[in-house]
């Protein structure tokens, strides 16, 4: 029977279970909250982001998660700098040409406040005169870093951002740090 978890990665924790950085450096990573042998990430989350992984002993269903030609489902919630406009959004639905190319078309709406929002630690820079906006972007590739290129790309920086599902699975009250099986 295969083992699936879902955890939410807190800000600032490496997505794997062991760090490989710099010499006499030590990071958090997922062995400072997961003790379950044999169950390994299926895909990445950016040590700035936060949110939902999915970790599992079944290499096939970890290949459906992470491979972008299943066109898995993937939901962030992302704090913008600024107040996204509807031309704004309607360029993320159609997607964007970065660097690396075109990304595929996103969903994109203005979100209200996420519900059950922790606090982050440390928390996002704030500036007085810009505002902050939560749009909810759902994107079926996983490109290195393609949210905030994208929210970047049409003029709004990504402050913060936390995945909020991926394909069926969704955070759900799931607390920083905590993990259940599924």
């Amino acid at each position: 029977m295969a083992r699936t978890i879902l955890f939410n990665k807190p800000f600032d924790v490496l997505s794997q279970f062991t760090d490989r950085g710099t010499e006499g450096t030590t990071r958090a990573t997922l062995s400072d909250y997961i003790d379950l042998p044999g169950v390994y990430p299926a895909g990445r989350l950016d040590r700035d982001s936060e949110g939902l992984m999915v970790l599992t002993d079944d290499g096939r269903l970890q290949a459906r998660i992470s491979n972008p030609k299943h066109k898995q489902p993937k939901t962030y919630w992302a704090q913008v700098e600024g107040v996204p406009d509807e031309a704004a959004l309607d360029a993320l639905r159609r997607g964007v040409t970065l660097k690396d190319g075109p990304t595929r078309p996103a969903k994109a709406r203005l979100l209200g406040e996420p519900p059950n929002l922790w606090d982050r630690v440390p928390p996002i820079r704030v500036r007085q005169s810009i505002p902050d906006t939560w749009i909810e972007l759902v994107i079926t590739e996983g490109r290195n870093r393609q949210v905030r290129r994208m929210t970047a790309h049409v003029g709004h920086p990504t402050l913060r951002l936390i995945r909020a599902g991926i394909g069926p699975w969704h955070l759900d009250g799931l607390k920083p740090g905590e993990w259940r099986a599924v």
